[in-house]
């Protein structure tokens, strides 16, 4: 049998919070949601100034990123490449940039998403977090 790694409630506060300051140093204003490696939501901040739509769309983004098992740049990739299939599935609406796995000793144990900014910044937010927590687990 294998040992399963998850995330607990410390780890959720250490990704929300790497997430919100790296954020705040960047004057972007973003909602942050964690999930478990099933895609179910351990915490949701919504930071002062996001979008209300912000924070249904980093759920969406990082539930999509933990059942994909994978970043959801590589979805919207493929569905801009004109696989456009996967828009048919329900995660359809986190296949945007901005959903990150968390991967620990090579199990996806949940994942960030980020929304309120561009694409491509959402993701840096997302990496950032997931990289700061990582670095406390060594």
């Amino acid at each position: 049998m294998k040992t399963k790694h998850y995330l607990i409630a410390a780890d959720v506060e250490i990704l929300v919070d790497a997430a919100s300051q790296y954020a705040t140093e960047h004057s972007f204003n973003v909602s942050i949601a964690v999930v478990d490696e099933g895609g179910t939501l351990l915490m949701m901040k919504r930071m002062d100034g996001a979008s209300v739509l912000s924070t249904e769309i980093c759920q969406e983004k990082a539930k999509s990123a933990a059942v994909s098992r994978r970043a959801t740049k590589v979805s919207e990739d493929m569905i801009r490449d004109g696989k456009i299939g996967f828009l048919t599935i329900n995660a359809a609406n986190g296949m945007l940039e901005g959903g990150e796995p968390i991967v620990y000793q090579g199990q996806v144990v949940g994942a960030v998403g980020i929304s309120g900014v561009q694409s491509f910044q959402d993701a840096e937010i997302a990496q950032h977090a997931i990289q700061q927590f990582l670095e406390q687990q060594t």
